[in-house]
């Protein structure tokens, strides 16, 4: 299995609104794609583009929603996970359970349209780690 480039860093936030305008504001953010909802796995998404990855931020959509059990232990926001791309993902998952790492879930279709799965904290030094196939070219 080969780590391919950092997609993106996932940040957990009551309002993509709100944390647009202080991407834009304080970060000097100029390509912020449009949100759009996921509710196969509860969050709504907006990604922002940087020079060599992206910023993917996520609200709940209900309160049920991951992101909002998240919220509720850090109300302001803040890091919730790191992506990595892959070139294959069914391989990349046998590759981190051979090592012994807890996959959470069989791989489902993410934010950039492409197979994930996440691998627990614990077994990656306290990061939450969505790893993703890498997208086709022309893709998100």
């Amino acid at each position: 299995m080969k780590l391919g480039r950092l997609n993106h860093i996932g940040v957990a936030t009551p309002s993509i609104a709100e944390s647009v305008a202080h991407y834009r504001a304080v970060m000097g953010a100029e390509v912020v794609r449009e949100a759009f909802d996921l509710p196969a796995q509860g969050v709504k998404v907006c990604f922002i583009d940087t020079p060599n990855s992206q910023i993917e931020l996520i609200e709940p959509l209900g309160a049920d929603s991951p992101i909002a059990k998240f919220l509720e232990k850090n109300p302001l926001g803040g890091q919730h996970h790191v992506c990595f791309e892959v070139p294959e993902i069914h391989a990349a998952k046998a590759w981190f359970e051979s090592k012994g790492a807890r996959v959470l879930g069989a791989p489902r279709i993410g934010a950039h349209g492409t197979p994930v799965f996440f691998v627990h904290p614990k077994d990656m030094g306290g990061v939450l780690t969505e790893i993703m196939e890498t997208p086709a070219p022309g893709g998100h």
